[in-house]
């Protein structure tokens, strides 16, 4: 409990890696406004610490239902959030929804 007061009163730029938030003012980000985009950034480039840090503040369940929500994700990505929380590959949008891949026209 005392961790998450602690994060609370950090803002996420402060207590996540530095390079995932590289395109956004960091003076900017907020805990729960910004949670879908935190958790997302996480999954994408974060590494083992960063992932600790947003279980222990949003819990594996919120991480996970708000991933059922992104359009995009990659294939390893994917697995391991489905892997790692025991969820249905098929429950998310971005395995239902996938981009279509451009072919080659053929002449």
């Amino acid at each position: 409990m005392l961790f998450i007061e602690i994060m609370k009163k950090e803002k996420p730029s402060d207590v996540l890696s530095k390079n995932l938030f590289w395109d956004v003012d960091p003076d900017l980000l907020a805990w729960e406004k910004n949670k879908s985009m935190i958790i997302q950034r996480v999954i994408e480039r974060g590494d083992l610490e960063d992932w600790k840090k947003i279980v222990k503040f949003y819990s594996l369940a919120v991480i996970v239902e708000t991933a059922k929500n992104f359009r995009t994700m990659s294939p390893l990505d994917l697995n391991f959030i489905a892997t790692i929380s025991n969820t249905p590959k098929e429950q998310f949008r971005c395995y239902t929804t996938r981009l279509l891949t451009g072919q080659h026209w053929i002449y």
